[in-house]
């Protein structure tokens, strides 16, 4: 258990470090490292997710970097995604689940290798259009409900590129939508496991969540003495291996 214990330390780390990404890694070490089964390490995700989400937006809050008109526009639709999302979850095996999982690492990857160019990131500008940060509210909202991800490496261009925000705001904001539809997704998914007769080991959850905090505080204090695009980089080959590696593992279940 001592390797899972590592692994949670690591997914806070990695948060505190690049702003986003580590809580992707949440769901394969509750299902490699601590062996439960996929859809039970969805919904214990979403719930580690959102602890540290809501703790790690503290500090942000506390500076004023948290737009809440956005978080209205973008989390409320992202809230129904993530319902409709756990909802789907009933309907899709664990393998295809897995599947979308690992190509989201692998899009998380690329993205941290060639990131979005975000025009006005230093600054406050105009929205984009209401509708198309509703819509992408709602499709984020809807993967991270049906696979357990936080979202925030989709989330903060968004806020960027369509809200408005700047990178600042965007951040602090992202982890207060993050929050919300985590628990969103959570409460939803308890009827899937219901159906399945299955149990969240709640005793894992909690210490995921204390040491994901940890971590996440760890990481924000050393964030300025890391090279963050050598950080990014080597944290976009680990994805890398390890999307491919639960590609592979799947894909002879998906037919």
């Amino acid at each position: 258990m001592i390797f899972a214990w590592i692994g949670a330390l690591f997914i806070g780390l990695t948060l505190g470090l690049l702003g986003s990404g580590g809580s992707i890694l949440t769901v394969p070490v509750l299902t490699y490292l601590v062996g439960q089964e996929t859809k039970v390490a969805i919904a214990g995700s979403l719930m580690i997710v959102a602890v540290i989400s809501l703790f790690s937006v503290i500090p942000y809050a506390r500076q004023q970097l948290v737009k809440w008109r956005t978080v209205v526009l973008f989390g409320l639709p992202s809230m129904g995604g993530a319902v409709l999302g756990a909802w789907l979850a009933h309907f899709v095996s664990d393998a295809w689940q897995m599947f979308i999982f690992s190509v989201l690492m692998l899009l998380s990857s690329y993205l941290m290798f060639k990131p979005v160019k975000l025009k006005g990131a230093d600054e406050e500008h105009a929205e984009r259009g209401m509708h198309k940060i509703v819509a992408d509210g709602f499709i984020v909202g809807a993967i991270a409900g049906l696979v357990g991800v936080g979202g925030g490496f989709l989330i903060i261009p968004a806020l960027v590129l369509l809200g408005g925000l700047s990178m600042r705001l965007a951040v602090g904001t992202s982890l207060v939508i993050i929050t919300i539809k985590s628990v969103a997704g959570f409460v939803a998914y308890l009827p899937v496991l219901n159906t399945l007769n299955l149990a969240l080991d709640w005793q894992v959850i909690w210490i995921f969540s204390i040491i994901g905090v940890i971590g996440g505080w760890l990481g924000h204090k050393i964030s300025s003495k890391v090279n963050q695009n050598q950080l990014k980089k080597g944290f976009a080959v680990f994805l890398v291996l390890m999307g491919g590696f639960i590609l592979v593992e799947n894909i002879p279940q998906l037919f």
